[in-house]
């Protein structure tokens, strides 16, 4: 950084053009409407930012809804916290990771079986915000049909906000998506150093 970029007259100007670009920026972002959002890649921290959303639309006052495909077959803190607040429909449908359930069959059972859970809050405008965890791993291992999952997206309430949360996003859900985050990977305390998963971290 150069010096003169340090003095308090130098930080001042550059901040006052900054807010003019944001103010340019809001003055046109004038649309009104339901977000979808991906969360995607291999860091750490799609669920949870998928739940920080959810706490904050509860602050707001909203209705929400979760479904969590593939986990289940261990608690988290998140369902210990939310499952009964409030506002809150939470559904925990899934029987673990796909490595430990090794049963196709039933991976895609219990799947289509969230999917229809899925779909009566995607049908239902009293739903403002709907959580659907991990469910791009369903769509990787082809659990669902990705074409009536998208079709399902696009035709829900107007103002209803989903956010999808998983690796392996697939591009077509990508394509639809108003908002994209890929998590990258730096450095992780379990594939890296060997710790055990955490309460309050990653259960």
């Amino acid at each position: 950084m150069r010096e003169d970029a340090k003095t308090p007259a130098r930080h001042a100007e550059r901040m006052a053009r900054k807010q003019e670009i944001m103010r340019e920026r809001i003055a046109r972002a004038q649309k009104e409407q339901g977000v979808l959002l991906v969360l995607t890649g291999p860091g750490k921290g799609k669920s949870s930012s998928g739940f920080g959303m959810l706490a904050r639309s509860l602050g707001h006052g909203m209705k929400v809804g979760v479904v969590q495909f593939i986990k289940g077959s261990f608690s988290t803190g998140e369902e210990a916290f939310f499952r009964h607040l409030p506002g809150v429909d939470y559904h925990v449908m899934g029987e673990g990771y796909t490595w430990d359930t090794q049963d196709r069959e039933r991976d895609v059972a219990m799947a289509q079986a969230a999917w229809h859970v899925a779909r009566r809050m995607l049908n239902d405008p009293a739903y403002h915000f709907v959580l659907l965890d991990e469910l791009n791993i369903a769509l990787r291992y082809d659990y669902l049909d990705l074409e009536a999952v998208l079709d399902d997206l696009m035709q829900r309430p107007v103002m209803q906000h989903v956010v999808v949360t998983g690796r392996y996003a697939p591009q077509a859900l990508i394509d639809i998506a108003d908002t994209v985050t890929e998590m990258k990977v730096v450095k992780h305390a379990f594939a890296d150093q060997g710790i055990k998963a955490q309460k309050g971290i990653e259960l």
